[in-house]
């Protein structure tokens, strides 16, 4: 009996011994982060002498502020009753590819760093350029002077989204982010810094075209490396206006049932204004105004205590964890503004960002509205339930700002592992 058991305990381990052996055999398929040890293309070796040489590969950093939102399906365009009669934004089907996109809406205190920098590293011209329209809280037959002399420059509202700002102005500070960021992860320090660095050019800064300056392409390096440096990342930037509204609508498969459910009238689910579970119950999920000279409620339980803007945390956050993507402030997307007549498909929705990518620029709309005028977005504490979808879009020329417009930044996702 027992040479029996001591015999189907040897059959077992040869049986296991076998398997392991036909597993360690066959070849696993090339990811990034695991390419094989020999190439698919030519079958020769990786990393040896003489040979093409591989570096290790670390997935895209998420960067400070930032939220992975994963790209899919959605249909975009106005989903309610167009009472304004602009047809210019018919509904259609689209897919977004995966991004990145700012948890909140850039508030003051960000703005004050970025003016901290420029006003040490740069011209007083450009810092000049780059200090928010505080006047634009005036107003005609009213007394708005407290938030002229103190939104931007009281602690108080730190945490408070940056208004004020023009489209151009949010360019520039879009392009100083990504360089800040990249010498945070780079493992440099912004004060020792030297005077060469490209962030530090005046013309960096400038509002006159909104871009970086160009400069002349290097040399390639004389390697058959393909390097990866960790501080290697994308810019932050504006988003397309599908991409916002895409992220705005943070429709995932554990909420749509249905394919009529992917279409919500607001960021949250359902179709109320108010919160409609246990403690909050009745309780506003945005920053808007409610009626005619309702920006508040009446004192007590049901008054948010924002006239104005509220803080950038203020409201639960959509199924993405993104705040404040109806309310608060309007929102600047990199768009020139065209309308949409057609449900035209295209590979990527970005394509269309701007008009000098699109076959038709020189119709009426930009003989009326000139080709300076870009979109925004989401709604605001001074606006009406209608504009709180994420459907809605209007226009402003780009060096023009208002109380009621802010912005959030975003950035590409880059290649992943393989599965």
């Amino acid at each position: 009996m027992i040479s029996l058991i001591k015999t189907y305990r040897i059959l077992l381990f040869l049986v296991f011994t076998f398997v392991a052996v036909l597993s360690c055999s066959k070849k696993s398929k090339p990811t990034s982060d695991d390419p094989n040890a020999e190439s698919e293309a030519t079958g020769s070796k990786y990393d040896g002498e003489e040979t093409f040489e591989l570096s290790e590969f670390k997935d895209q950093p998420i960067c400070p502020g930032l939220i992975y939102i994963e790209g899919g399906k959605a249909t975009l365009g106005v989903i309610q009753e167009d009472f304004l009669f602009e047809n210019d934004q018919i509904e259609r089907t689209v897919s977004v590819k995966s991004f990145y996109m700012d948890e909140t809406e850039v508030a003051n205190i960000h703005w004050h760093e970025y003016l901290f920098y420029i006003h040490r590293d740069s011209s007083e011209e450009i810092y000049r350029a780059a200090i928010p329209d505080t006047t634009c809280w005036s107003r005609a037959l009213s007394f708005n002077d407290a938030y002229v002399e103190h939104y931007f420059s009281y602690p108080g509202f730190r945490f408070y989204p940056v208004v004020g700002v023009s489209w151009k102005q949010v360019i520039g500070f879009c392009a100083w982010r990504s360089e800040m960021v990249r010498m945070k992860l780079s493992g440099k320090s912004p004060a020792a810094s030297g005077g060469g660095d490209s962030w530090r050019k005046e013309n960096f800064y400038s509002n006159k075209d909104a871009v970086k300056p160009k400069e002349e392409e290097p040399k390639p390096k004389e390697t058959n490396t393909q390097e990866q440096k960790e501080y290697d990342v994308p810019d932050y930037r504006l988003p397309t206006e599908d991409e916002w509204e895409y992220a705005a609508m943070a429709i995932i498969d554990v909420w749509a049932k249905d394919e009529n459910s992917q279409k919500r009238i607001y960021p949250w689910d359902g179709t109320n204004l108010r919160n409609p579970h246990n403690k909050k119950f009745g309780i506003f999920l945005a920053n808007f105004k409610r009626g005619r000279g309702d920006y508040a409620g009446i004192a007590g339980k049901m008054n948010d205590g924002a006239m104005i803007t509220d803080y950038v945390y203020a409201y639960p956050p959509n199924d993405f964890g993104l705040y404040n993507m109806s309310g608060n402030v309007n929102e600047w997307v990199y768009d020139k503004y065209k309308p949409r007549l057609s449900d035209k498909e295209v590979a990527d929705p970005a394509m269309l960002a701007d008009p000098e990518n699109e076959e038709e620029k020189d119709d009426e709309y930009y003989t009326l509205l000139g080709t300076d005028v870009r979109v925004y977005k989401g709604g605001s504490w001074k606006d009406v339930a209608y504009w709180l979808t994420p459907g809605s879009r209007r226009f402003l020329e780009e060096d023009s700002s208002t109380a009621t417009i802010g912005f959030r930044c975003a950035m590409d996702k880059l290649g992943q592992k393989g599965k």
